[in-house]
């Protein structure tokens, strides 16, 4: 049978600032899915949350953008966002950036990704006789925070040393979205590990290029999908940051989860953080955790599931990073962070101009571009310029 696994997510409102729903927020959620079961809308469901950002995490048959199932997402990001204004939570409803969507939610605001493949998990199914997966979501960062972590899971050995056995050394084939195309979704493809220089050039750029979604070429299988959009180009304006989810096949003909998770001990910088607009370190964590630590330090969890033969979720998950061996990574990302912090506004430490998330810096700046003038035969603007007195040193006095 063909299944479709849709991770759906959105910031629509927390409590105390930019932290994390409240448990109403939850149930409300919560009891949505577990209705979309009974009505046989969605054959399974889970519902997690990574700082102020809840996740649908769902299996159905109705395929990638089915509008039923985005719509019913839709409105329960709506619910949820009517406990938010209950309450009066901060940022009630911040990722709705359109009055309804037009069939789905890609670029109403909600971050999307979707993997429809064949599933016969059976002993005799030689390709993938058990269907393993993650969902990885991330607070306070770019949709570009996946592109390092995942390069090195599928496309270095040095990572992943299932690359090079025979199940995966065809590689995979990496489809980059350019995030500065506002006029409709400009994919390229390329293969690694032939094109491994080319891919690297272009997901240097997080802020521009993201990974949109993987696949195998050795049996043509989907393996990744990533919500790859940037919320400032959908609404033109400052809405908060883009915070991508990830849906991960794993085992067998894919990396296994060792291999995909290693890359993120780096702790590596990604663009977001506070106001959305500094650099500072990655740090696993437990799932539903807050943005409580310093300076909204970007935080990602990932959880496992398995699949059985209908669809439905195994009665249990795995919290791949509520782990003490993260805890050393965890306090690596915090000594980054220190580090980043200490050098304030300069330099590396914020986005470049072009890339401030918050309108009011652009226009701090192009306010004092606007001021500059052009120094001409020692004149700025028109007055002459005096040189300032130079002082004599005692031997020449």
């Amino acid at each position: 049978m063909k299944i479709t696994l849709s991770v759906l997510k959105a910031d629509v409102g927390s409590i105390g600032g930019h932290t994390k729903p409240i448990p109403e927020m939850i149930d409300v959620v919560r009891s949505e899915v577990q209705t979309a079961i009974d009505n046989n809308m969605i054959i399974d469901g889970f519902v997690s949350h990574t700082g102020d950002d809840i996740a649908l995490i769902m299996s159905h048959t109705g395929g990638i953008n089915y509008t039923p199932l985005h719509q019913f997402a839709w409105d329960t990001f709506l619910k949820a966002t009517a406990v938010a204004q209950k309450y009066g939570l901060y940022g009630a409803g911040q990722d709705l950036l359109v009055d309804a969507p037009s069939g789905n939610l890609r670029g109403a605001g909600p971050g999307v990704a979707e993997l429809e493949f064949d599933h016969n998990p059976t002993k005799s199914n030689k390709v993938r006789p058990a269907e393993s997966f993650m969902v990885m979501t991330a607070d306070k960062c770019g949709p570009g925070a996946y592109n390092l972590p995942l390069f090195l899971s599928f496309a270095d050995p040095m990572y992943c040393a299932g690359l090079m056995l025979p199940k995966l050394i065809k590689g995979f084939r990496f489809h980059i979205i350019d995030m500065d195309n506002t006029t409709g979704d400009s994919i390229i493809q390329l293969d690694a590990p032939e094109d491994s220089y080319r891919i690297a050039a272009l997901l240097r750029d997080n802020e521009r290029f993201a990974i949109d979604s993987i696949t195998s070429r050795t049996d043509n299988e989907p393996t990744v999908a990533v919500t790859a959009q940037r919320l400032h180009n959908v609404a033109g304006t400052y809405t908060g940051k883009d915070d991508p989810a990830a849906i991960v096949r794993n085992q067998g003909i894919f990396p296994a989860p060792e291999e995909i998770l290693s890359p993120f001990a780096k702790a590596h910088y990604v663009g977001g953080d506070a106001r959305g607009s500094h650099v500072m370190p990655l740090m696993p964590v437990a799932k539903d955790t807050p943005v409580t630590g310093i300076y909204c330090l970007p935080i990602v969890s990932c959880l496992g599931f398995s699949m059985d033969e209908a669809g439905r979720f195994a009665s249990n998950y795995v919290d791949f990073f509520d782990n003490p061996a993260w805890d050393a990574v965890r306090l690596k990302a915090q000594d980054k962070a220190f580090e980043m912090r200490a050098q304030g506004w300069s330099g590396a430490a914020m986005l470049p101009y072009t890339e401030l998330e918050y309108s009011g810096f652009r226009d701090t700046v192009t306010g004092l571009v606007n001021a500059f003038s052009i120094r001409t035969n020692g004149r700025e603007n028109g007055r002459a310029v005096k040189d300032k007195p130079t002082r004599t040193s005692p031997a020449k006095r």
